[in-house]
């Protein structure tokens, strides 16, 4: 097992100490709530304890009338600025889930144009159910309902509501249609990724959309050393994401292309330039 897999179950380990509460089937809400981690893990699972920085944007527009939500907002530039989309690759526990359930032999789809243009849909995903709609719709008493993690967000699912409904008869009394269709959800997403390389991160996170706008100019990473570089393109062609060069907005800066890149002009940007040379 290589070590980008050993620090994304450290991550998710680490986001979901509180393993007593899976047991209990109850919600940490202690201090460290209040603090977001960089990856896509749903605040309201039994083991979390922290936030997830999504939940808490949505949950921050719906008071923007009141207090901007600089908090949110300057955690999501941080996170952005030091490392981009590598929190997909190393910090984000679904996207572990994604790839060990790749690993599932099966007849796999390649990437394609079709793909490449599906990538954008995660950012009509991230304007409608992450801004528009908790911002003009679905206000309950005022309060903004963060419409993604209602409808759409698998990790939800997954981490918080079977865990709750299987730990406590009171919920599995009353659920209904909603979670219903968030199971069906889950599992179709969960039933792709079989088939196909991290279908929720290229074609629907928010997240990955947010920190893709900064992936090009982060701190830590990968780069491509251009005195190298012949332009033979073995690294997009490997790439099982829909890149057109390393570092564009869906490259997850997973570090997979540095040993297949003939020339080495690939590498990691806490190298000395000295000798990338």
């Amino acid at each position: 097992m290589g070590r980008r897999r050993y620090v994304q179950l450290l991550s998710a380990l680490l986001y979901n100490a509180n393993l007593a509460g899976f047991v209990r089937g109850t919600i940490y809400t202690g201090s460290l709530k209040g603090l977001c981690v960089p990856g896509l893990n749903c605040h309201s699972c039994p083991g979390a304890i922290a936030a997830c920085p999504l939940g808490s944007f949505q949950t921050a527009l719906g008071d923007i009338r009141t207090k901007l939500p600089l908090y949110i907002v300057g955690v999501l530039v941080l996170f952005g600025v030091l490392l981009g989309r590598a929190i997909c690759a190393f910090l984000c526990p679904f996207g572990l889930a994604q790839d060990l359930l790749h690993k599932i032999p099966s007849p796999k789809l390649r990437k394609s144009t079709v793909t490449r243009w599906l990538s954008l849909c995660k950012y009509i995903v991230l304007f409608i159910f992450v801004v528009y709609l908790p911002l003009h719709f679905l206000r309950v008493n005022g309060v903004s309902t963060p419409a993604f993690c209602k409808y759409l967000c698998p990790m939800g699912t997954l981490q918080a509501g079977i865990p709750l409904v299987l730990a406590n008869e009171s919920l599995r009394a009353i659920v209904g249609a909603l979670f219903q269709w968030r199971l069906v959800w889950l599992g179709i997403i969960l039933l792709t990724s079989i088939f196909l390389f991290r279908p929720f991160c290229r074609f629907l996170c928010p997240l990955g959309a947010i920190y893709s706008l900064f992936n090009k100019y982060a701190l830590f990473g990968i780069k491509v050393n251009a005195h190298r570089c012949t332009g033979c393109r073995a690294c997009v062609n490997s790439c099982k994401l829909d890149v057109h060069q390393i570092n564009d907005r869906e490259c997850i800066r997973c570090g997979d292309c540095l040993p297949l890149c003939p020339h080495k002009a690939i590498v990691y940007k806490r190298k000395d330039t000295k000798n990338e040379e």
